[in-house]
């Protein structure tokens, strides 16, 4: 299935896609195929992390619903997708964890980094869904996407082996890790400390970011248009990706090229952050240089000048557009 958050006929609404590619309201269809009368007192989850915490035979019952309203047309109503107002899928989860530098080509360029995979926490506020804005200020300086999968987590978990894994999935989305390469440059310290080494007191040089401004403003996590349940997509590696930006192809890629797979990535995550129903692991950029020149690095990828339409398409998932809207300040 594909399962939206949207907004129409001036009320916020969770969904399903149908197979002409429009909406269905979950709630109105379980009403429909249940006999409930409109108004009627229910108990059917809101929104989508009461969807997903509400487990498997939920997600059986939407499953039915939506084959209800493809053999009853007319009895509930069908909202064309051009219309509404998208919402990213899960639109307050607890947390979004992305990887950094999770890509082989990335592998040559760095001096030093762990062996495990390394992660940032980005906050619900930096969500924006499908064809809605992407907003920069000039001061933001340098800023470029980061096409990536975003794994959608089905129940709670801690400590759980890779094997594990997919069976605390509940689906993928498409997610654009907006980033400014500007600000990131601005909130780094280059400092002298002491580190204790063969036991033996040292001070040494280091360096230091925090990604709160260049990795987690405001509309910097756009995702879309809709969950695909894992039912439908067994394995996220393997996946053709590609970002167009202002109708010219910027980046392909494939997440094949992933340095940290999606088990050994969310097995450890969880071992240092319990994860959520709702919660949303991306798993690291999708971005060689793309196109017919192929020499497009993110280094001359700045969406403060280029603008938009920002298009990201990941195969067996969708695609994701945003337009990029520059505001003062």
């Amino acid at each position: 299935m594909k399962l939206a958050s949207f907004a129409a006929g001036g009320a916020d609404r969770f969904g399903a896609a149908t197979n002409s590619g429009n909406l269905i309201d979950l709630r109105e269809a379980f009403r429909a195929m249940d006999g409930i009368a409109a108004g009627a007192a229910d108990t059917f989850p809101r929104n989508m992390v009461e969807f997903i915490e509400a487990g498997p035979a939920l997600l059986q019952k939407a499953q039915s619903a939506l084959a209800f309203a493809a053999k009853n047309p007319g009895s509930l109503p069908v909202y064309a997708a051009g219309d509404v107002t998208w919402h990213a899928p899960v639109r307050r989860p607890s947390k979004i964890l992305c990887v950094a530098n999770n890509n082989t080509a990335f592998q040559d360029t760095i001096m030093k980094g762990p062996e495990t995979p390394a992660f940032f926490v980005k906050s619900a506020a930096a969500l924006t869904g499908h064809n809605q804005p992407i907003e920069l200020r000039p001061s933001y300086g340098v800023t470029y996407p980061e096409p990536e999968v975003g794994v959608i987590i089905g129940k709670k978990v801690k400590d759980i082996s890779p094997a594990e894994v997919l069976d605390a999935v509940f689906g993928y989305t498409v997610h654009n890790d907006i980033t400014s390469a500007s600000m990131r440059e601005t909130d780094t310290f280059h400092y002298r400390e002491a580190m204790m080494r063969d036991g033996k007191k040292q001070i040494v040089e280091s360096h230091a970011s925090y990604a709160g401004r260049y990795k987690g403003s405001d509309t910097f996590a756009p995702q879309g248009p809709w969950i695909v349940t894992k039912d439908e997509l067994p394995d996220p590696h393997g996946l053709k990706v590609e970002c167009w930006i202002a109708g010219e192809l910027w980046y392909t890629d494939n997440t094949r090229n992933l340095k940290h797979l999606m088990p050994a990535v969310i097995s450890f995550m969880s071992h240092y952050q319990t994860l959520l129903p709702g919660d949303i692991i991306s798993l690291g950029t999708a971005a060689d240089p793309g196109g017919e020149t192929g020499d497009k690095p993110q280094v001359v990828t700045d969406l403060n000048r280029l603008g938009g339409p920002v298009v990201v398409s990941i195969e067996g998932i969708g695609t994701l557009t945003n337009e990029v809207q520059k505001i003062a300040g």
